[in-house]
């Protein structure tokens, strides 16, 4: 491991690229952002700009030249939507990384951050998954396009690292869950859908709720506000090649799960696991031993965490029932007037207007948004 050369205050004092902002993990970048005092981050709505289009992504960076780089953008999505539409899986994935990599590198940005996955590592990986398991075993097969092309993006970050000395740090979270979440329940994973279905059965009266498969294969849940705060961290004081999982080091069956959410919501019915589904992989916990010992650790209880997002659900639920996408309905900086020449379609939003957006967003309790304070006071420290 290798701490970081470029001290806490220049990772605050330049604008980052944030890619992906309206998603679940770029909404809580943007917020982290907003608390630890940096400057109102460049934000590219998608509609304005297509990732996948190597011309476009090329202009932005050669107008904008961002000092830092956060790449969330992706297509994602549970096992139904992996199954349903393999080839968006991988080719816009591999499309998305390719140009975001590439022009970060040649227009001279200080530092990337590339997010992947857990689902990079074998589906019968040594459990806890330690980082050294990449590419050692078979794929789960259900989520293999999306493991593929996040690995492809790993590698690629290392051979840009090696070739051009291009600064990219590499993390691996866990399954995560917080306020923007997709709720669906053809598209979504595990969590919000057992939320939305726990909700939907709440207020048809229904008997039961039945949920896909055993209810024993075991996961590990990481609330979006900790990888953010976790993200700022290491973006700080990391720098090494060797990827960083990003964990809670614990985990729970999907039954324990269930139950948890069953609570949250208030659902009195019964609860019945259908085995003639599709579990997955049988266990997902990683090995934080890289990143406890980089100093952060996650502080966001699964029960304060899943009770948060299911108030914050409950606010957005007319978004979820017209059929909107629900992540739309993240608070994030509105964007600034277009320039009436002819300029890329990039927004900076003013920096109260983008702190004030992301002081309630999260859903999380005030305590518990008061320690994830805790990693942006240091980087102002």
């Amino acid at each position: 491991m290798r701490a970081s050369n470029a001290t806490p205050a220049a990772i605050l004092s330049e604008r980052a690229f944030v890619a992906g902002h309206r998603g679940l993990v770029g909404a809580a970048l943007v917020r982290a952002l907003a608390r630890a005092g940096a400057p109102a981050p460049l934000l590219v709505e998608k509609a304005r700009l297509d990732l996948r289009d190597g011309a476009a992504v090329e202009s932005l960076f050669a107008s904008e030249r961002p000092g830092h780089v956060y790449l969330a953008a992706g297509k994602v999505g549970g096992i139904r939507a992996n199954d349903a539409y393999p080839a968006e899986f991988i080719r816009d994935n591999l499309a998305i990384q390719t140009n975001v990599i590439h022009s970060a590198w040649r227009h001279g940005v200080r530092k990337f951050m590339f997010l992947g996955s857990s689902c990079i590592y074998p589906r019968l990986a040594e459990q806890p998954m330690h980082e050294s398991c990449l590419l050692t075993g078979p794929l789960e097969p259900t989520n293999e396009w999306y493991a593929i092309a996040k690995i492809a993006g790993i590698k690629m970050c290392h051979a840009y690292r090696r070739q051009y000395g291009f600064n990219a740090i590499c993390l691996m979270p866990t399954n995560l869950y917080g306020p923007g979440d997709n709720f669906s329940l053809e598209d979504s994973h595990v969590l919000p859908a057992l939320i939305r279905r726990f909700h939907d059965a709440k207020c048809a009266g229904a008997s039961e709720v039945v949920v896909w498969g055993t209810g024993r294969p075991r996961r590990e849940f990481l609330h979006v506000d900790d990888l953010a705060d976790a993200a700022l961290h290491l973006m700080a004081r990391y720098e090494g090649e060797d990827i960083v999982n990003v964990g809670t080091g614990t985990d729970l069956s999907i039954a324990e799960l269930a139950a948890l959410v069953q609570r949250a919501v208030g659902y009195g019915g019964a609860l019945r696991f259908d085995a003639s589904k599709p579990d997955g992989t049988p266990r997902k916990l990683l090995d934080v031993s890289r990143l406890h010992a980089l100093g952060w650790r996650h502080r966001i209880a699964p029960e304060d965490g899943i009770r948060a997002t299911y108030q914050w659900f409950l606010e957005h639920r007319s978004e979820v029932r017209s059929g909107a996408t629900v992540r739309s309905a993240v608070a994030v900086p509105e964007p600034a007037a277009a320039a009436a020449t002819a300029q890329p379609a990039v927004f900076a939003p003013d920096s109260e207007r983008f702190a004030g957006a992301a002081a309630a967003a999260s859903g999380v309790p005030t305590s518990r948004r008061e320690n994830l304070g805790t990693t942006a006071a240091m980087l102002r420290a």
